[in-house]
């Protein structure tokens, strides 16, 4: 199973790439959570970024049946290829298995 991920964002800087980063906090951990395509320019954003340029980032967080029922906050992050933050957002999570 999985969830489609759609951000709409306004760019405030230029960049030839762009990353996802997705964590799981819990207990105030970041927690690395693998999705199939980290690369933004692959994810409906046309590359290289330019700045004030509205885009549109699709992606899919994969939950996998093995996880376990657990509450926890998802936090996705697209950085640029100087490592500065093009979004950020967090979203509270319950998994059920």
């Amino acid at each position: 199973m999985s969830y489609s991920v759609n951000v709409t964002f306004s760019s405030k800087i230029e960049s030839q790439g762009s990353t996802a980063k997705v964590y799981g906090e819990m207990l105030h951990v970041d927690i690395p959570f693998p999705i199939p395509e980290p690369d933004g320019c692959k994810c409906g954003i046309q590359c290289p970024i330019e700045k004030g340029h509205s885009y549109s980032y699709l992606n899919k967080l994969p939950v996998k049946s093995e996880y376990p029922s657990i509450k926890l906050i998802v936090k996705w992050e697209l950085i640029d290829d100087q490592n500065e933050m093009l979004f950020c957002w967090k979203i509270p999570v319950q998994i059920t298995s």
